[in-house]
C-alpha cells in the first residue's frame, strides 16, 4: 500500500500543472479547449528532443513552457480573430500539433535513457511539491492581479467586460496560452521521468485533467481561488489513486485506463448533484414543517381566544 500512495503521490504532483492548466481554461475562461492532448505531447517533445542534443533538462523544461505557450496562442487567435467556434479551433490546433511534434521528435518515440535526467540524484515528489506549490501560489497572486481579475471576469461574463472597454481577445488569448503552457510544462516532466517521448501520450490528457479538477471540487471545494488551485492540485493526487486502486482489481488492467477515467467522472459529476438536491429537498421540508407549526399554533391562539 506504500508503494501504490508514493507512486500515485508521484503521478499526481507530475499531472498537477496539467490539471492546473485546464482548470484555467475549463473554469476561469469556461473556455473547451481541446488543444491539451496536442500540447502535452509537444512539450514532451520539446524537452526530449533538446534533452537528447545536449541542452541542460530543466532548459528543455522552459523551452517546453513556451512551445505550449506558442500552441495556446494560435488557438486563441483561431478563436478570437478567426471568429472560429471554441471547440473546433481546440480540435483543428489539436490535429495540427500531431504533425508538429511528428516532425519535432522526428519518429513515433524517443528513448531518454542513458541521458542527463531533470530528476536525476533528487527525490522526484520533492521537486515536483516544491514545483506545483510555486505554480500554484504564482497563479494565487496572478488572479489578483488586474490582467487576472480580467481574465476570471471575462470568463463569468464577456460581453460586460467587453462593455467596459476591455479587450477581451487579449485575455482569452493570454488565458489559452498560459494552460497549454502548463500542460506543455507537465508534459515534459512526464516524459524526463518515464525518460522516453512518445507521438500518442497525449491522448486522453484533457479529459485526465478535467477528472482531477472535478475531482477536486467535489471533495475539497473551489470557492476561493486559493482554494480552487489547491483542490485541483489533490484532485489530480486523489484520481491517481483511484486510478492506482482500480488497476488492483483483478479483471482490470491498463487498456481500461479511459474508461476508469470515464467511471470516476461521471461519478465525480453525479455525487455533489446528488448532494445538493438532497441539501435542497431538506431545506424545502425543514421549510415546510415551520410552515405547518406556525399554521398549527396560529389556529390554537384563535381557539383559545
Amino acid at each position: 500500500m506504500g508503494a501504490i500512495l508514493q507512486s500515485s503521490l508521484s503521478s499526481g504532483l507530475l499531472f498537477a500543472l496539467l490539471a492546473l492548466g485546464v482548470y484555467i481554461t475549463f473554469r476561469i475562461l469556461d473556455f473547451p479547449d481541446l488543444t491539451v492532448d496536442g500540447s502535452f505531447t509537444t512539450g514532451a517533445a520539446i524537452g526530449a528532443v533538446m534533452t537528447i542534443n545536449g541542452t541542460p533538462p530543466w532548459i528543455a523544461v522552459i523551452c517546453a513552457f513556451a512551445g505550449g505557450a506558442a500552441a495556446g496562442i494560435c488557438t486563441g487567435l483561431l478563436h478570437t480573430k478567426g471568429k472560429i467556434n471554441g471547440l473546433l479551433s481546440g480540435i483543428i490546433m489539436m490535429i495540427a500539433l500531431y504533425s508538429i511534434n511528428l516532425r519535432i521528435l522526428g519518429k513515433p518515440n524517443v528513448s531518454l535513457r542513458n541521458m542527463d535526467n531533470f530528476f536525476d540524484g533528487v527525490n522526484i515528489i520533492v521537486v515536483m511539491a516544491i514545483i506545483v506549490i510555486a505554480v500554484k501560489l504564482l497563479l494565487d497572486m496572478f488572479f489578483k492581479t488586474d490582467l487576472g481579475l480580467s481574465l476570471r471576469a471575462t470568463g463569468d461574463n464577456a460581453r460586460m467586460i467587453r462593455s467596459f472597454g476591455a479587450n477581451t481577445d487579449v485575455t482569452i488569448i493570454f488565458g489559452i496560452a498560459l494552460s497549454n503552457a502548463l500542460v506543455a510544462t507537465s508534459g515534459a516532466l512526464v516524459a524526463q521521468q518515464q525518460k522516453f517521448a512518445d507521438l500518442n501520450m497525449g491522448i486522453g490528457m484533457i479529459v485526465i485533467g478535467l477528472a482531477s479538477v472535478i475531482i477536486g471540487e467535489a471533495i475539497f471545494g473551489a470557492r476561493t481561488i486559493f482554494r480552487a488551485t489547491l483542490a485541483v492540485i489533490l484532485g489530480s493526487i486523489v484520481y491517481r489513486l483511484i486510478y492506482a486502486l482500480a488497476l488492483r482489481i483483478e479483471w482490470l488492467d491498463t487498456s481500461d485506463m479511459k474508461l476508469i477515467t470515464a467511471v470516476i467522472i461521471v461519478f465525480a459529476l453525479i455525487v455533489p448533484t446528488v448532494r445538493r438536491a438532497m441539501k435542497q429537498k431538506s431545506v424545502a421540508k425543514k421549510r415546510t414543517e415551520e410552515m405547518l407549526l406556525k399554521l398549527n399554533s396560529g389556529h390554537g391562539g384563535g381557539e383559545r381566544k
